[in-house]
Parts: structure tokens; C-alpha cells; sequence
């Protein structure tokens, strides 16, 4: 009669059988734990970079179109015109960000907006839609020592119209070759930018500013005053002083 081997389990106790079962639980209470840990500093991180990113916008903005502010009154030597053009590019950039915003929520079915991406097309969009106003104000301010403003606008816009058109153009083109990037950000950044220089080149340029400066006439450079004699010229002194 041979020797029985015995069961280990009869032997063993409930206790020890349920030790295998307490050591993986303990062993995956770590794990959870760790991805508790990891969820908490990712919105902790998120939160505070939408913090700083709204706090940035406050900064960034008004320094920016003081900036420009300044500069268009040196260049203009005028405050009705700078602050015209600081207006208009406003307005063109809260419609870049609507339609914009459209695009992403219900064309492109984008899980969110990157909270640095206003704030980044900002700064690229008001750099470079400006430069289109300047080049076409500078070309109005020009005109207008020979001829009065209404007239001096026409000969301006048939002058830069084909210039400043074709470089919008390929602007907006180059900015919507970045929109390839697999980055969200990059993406909205193109889109943004790309969408505000078509906006700016035909539409703020051409009927947003060249309207307003129409309609105003001669008061677009107060508090400068300009007197035209018989042939539209302005006065000597005048000229020399502008």
C-alpha cells in the first residue's frame, strides 16, 4: 500500500488560499493608484495652462495693438486713420475666430481648441494683415498731397490692388500647407492664419477700409488739416509739415 500524497488545499487553510488572490489585488492597487496620480497632474497641468494662456491673451492684446497704435501715428501722422485700421483688423480677426470656430466644431470635428492657438494667431494675424493696410494707407497718404482723399484712394487701390492680392494669396497658401502637420495645434494655427489674410486681403482692405476712408474723406487725417488749392495740391506748408 502506497504512500498518499495529500491534497495541499485540504490542508492549507481558507486564509492561505486566498493569498495568490490578496497578493495581484495589492499588487494592482499600485497601478491604480499610479494612473489616479497621473489623471490628477495632467488636469492640474491643463487647467494651469489655460490659465496662463487667458492671462497671456490680457497682456499680449493690448501691448500689441498699442505697438501698431503708435507706429501708424508716426507713419500716418495722423489718430483717425491708426485707429481706424486698429479697429478694422480687430473685427477681421473676431470673424477669423468665428469662422474659425465653425470650421472646427462642425466641418473639421475637432475635439477641442488648443488654448494657446488664439493667442499665437493673433500675434501672426495682426503682423501680417497690417502690413497690407500700411502699404495701402502710406499709398493713400501719398496720393492725397496731389489730389483730395476720395481720389487719392481710387489711384492707391488701382495701384496696390494686384500687389497686395497676389501676396495675400500666396501668403494664406503658405500658412495652409502647415494644416498637413499631424498636430492639433498646427492645424488650427494654419486655418486661423490662412483664413484672416483672405479675410483682411478682400474684404477688411478693400470694402472695410477703403469704405470708412471714402466716406470720411479729408477728416481720416485729423487733426491734420488739408487744404487743396484749384489743381487738388496741397499747400506748401502744408506738405512740409506733412
Amino acid at each position: 500500500m502506497g504512500l498518499k500524497t495529500s491534497n495541499p488545499m485540504r490542508i492549507c487553510p481558507k486564509e492561505c488560499r486566498r493569498a495568490p488572490a490578496a497578493k495581484a489585488s495589492r499588487a494592482r492597487r499600485p497601478m491604480q493608484k499610479a494612473k489616479v496620480v497621473d489623471g490628477k497632474v495632467m488636469l492640474e497641468v491643463a487647467t494651469e495652462t489655460r490659465d496662463t494662456a487667458r492671462a497671456d491673451i490680457w497682456l499680449v492684446f493690448p501691448v500689441t495693438l498699442l505697438g501698431i497704435f503708435i507706429m501708424l501715428i508716426i507713419l500716418l501722422r495722423s489718430l483717425a486713420a491708426p485707429l481706424m485700421l486698429i479697429v478694422a483688423n480687430c473685427l477681421s480677426f473676431l470673424a477669423t475666430m468665428g469662422l474659425a470656430a465653425l470650421a472646427f466644431n462642425h466641418l473639421l470635428d475637432l475635439p477641442g481648441a488648443d488654448p494657446g492657438v488664439p493667442l499665437y494667431g493673433f500675434v501672426f494675424f495682426v503682423a501680417l494683415g497690417i502690413d497690407y493696410t500700411i502699404f495701402l494707407m502710406t499709398r493713400v497718404r501719398e496720393e492725397s498731397m496731389h489730389h483730395r482723399t476720395k481720389e487719392a484712394l481710387r489711384k492707391a487701390l488701382a495701384t496696390t490692388g494686384c500687389v497686395i492680392t497676389s501676396a495675400g494669396l500666396v501668403l494664406a497658401a503658405t500658412f495652409a500647407v502647415l494644416s498637413v502637420i499631424p498636430l492639433l495645434f498646427m492645424l488650427q494655427l494654419a486655418v486661423i492664419v490662412a483664413l484672416g489674410v483672405l479675410i483682411d486681403t478682400f474684404i477688411v482692405r478693400t470694402l472695410l477700409v477703403g469704405g470708412f476712408t471714402h466716406d470720411v474723406g479729408e477728416w481720416i487725417w485729423w487733426p491734420a488739416k488739408r487744404r487743396h488749392n484749384s489743381d487738388g495740391d496741397v499747400a506748401d506748408k502744408e506738405r512740409e509739415t506733412a
